[in-house]
């Protein structure tokens, strides 16, 4: 069984770091006025703000902007306290909270905290045990939890989140973290492959269409074992984008930037390259291809982005 391939578009934006609260409620209205569905942040430990206050300021200066992380590091906070934190900004924000949850990947982040960088494989497995313990501290009742890396004992998370247990978003790129996905997060974020800590030649490589295809099957693997196919929705955040006239031009220039063939850089789903005319069509093919029906863009591209989620938005 297939993930749906017809599920309806909706876009969001993902905000870069912002300098002072004035900047950052006009881009949370800007976005929910434009139609976007959602408003998320990075979470990492560079000049950005943290992103559980400032998505709450984005939702208090909002009325139906849903609001998430894409996605909160796993090994930065405790899952107990990060599930109270969600729970909190569920309540004020009325119900608009998405959970997104990966298991960390950025050793600059690590290196200067002087947070451990442990393997991929334990970073994965604590995840795995951290989003057992967030939806156990959402649920309604007492709960006790005993892993490898986590124990909980009779804790009853407080408050409770309005929607009781918000949509969970998991991200990742390899196929350990896409079968974990697949049988367990509402909204899957396929990404790159990030094991190496950084950004380089071997992450932009596998952003191609035929990497794609292989993450895609690995979550269908997992959901179709699960019985959940119907249940989930594909994310990707598009990082490569030229929304413009020049097609020829913009494609040639990223690819030379990614050291990538122009090809390879046309037909990845992480590229948006063209007029609002081409992005619609390419976006529906992907829709078919992949199932994407949830499309994160960056701050840059709110604007020049719009007529896109107009035509396509709920549809």
């Amino acid at each position: 069984m297939t993930i749906q391939r017809n599920r309806p578009f909706r876009f969001g934006v993902q905000a870069k770091p912002t300098t002072t609260p004035q900047a950052l409620r006009e881009l949370a209205r800007q976005v929910e006025g434009l139609g976007y569905s959602t408003m998320t942040m990075p979470d990492h430990f560079d000049e950005q703000f943290a992103p559980v206050p400032a998505l709450q300021c984005a939702a208090d200066a909002t009325t139906s902007l849903r609001l998430g992380a894409l996605v909160y590091d796993n090994d930065y906070k405790h899952p107990v306290v990060l599930a109270k934190e969600l729970a909190t900004m569920d309540v004020l924000s009325e119900g608009r909270v998405e959970i997104g949850l990966g298991a960390g990947w950025l050793e600059s982040d690590y290196r200067a905290s002087g947070i451990p960088y442990d393997p991929p494989g334990v970073r994965v497995s604590r995840m795995i045990e951290g989003l057992a313990v967030i939806k156990g501290a959402l649920g309604p009742d007492p709960f006790s939890f005993r892993g490898e890396h986590y124990t909980i004992v009779d804790y009853d998370g407080l408050p409770k989140a309005t929607q009781q247990l918000p949509p969970v978003l998991v991200g990742g790129g390899s196929p350990r973290v896409l079968h974990f996905a697949g049988a367990n997060a509402d909204i899957v974020g396929i990404n790159a492959d990030l094991r190496t800590g950084k950004v380089d030649g071997a992450v932009v490589a596998s952003m191609s269409a035929e990497a794609v295809d292989a993450k895609v099957g690995w979550v269908e693997e997992a959901a179709a074992a699960a019985g959940r196919s119907e249940a989930i929705e594909l994310n990707v955040r598009s990082f490569m984008n030229a929304i413009g006239d020049d097609v020829t031009g913009a494609v040639d220039f990223i690819a030379q930037m990614a050291q990538q063939p122009a090809e390879m850089v046309a037909e990845s789903p992480f590229t948006l390259i063209g007029p609002p005319s081409k992005l619609v069509d390419d976006l529906m093919a992907r829709r078919a291809r992949w199932g994407f029906s949830y499309v994160i863009v960056g701050q840059d591209e709110v604007a020049t982005f719009a007529p896109v989620v107009e035509a396509l938005a709920g549809k």
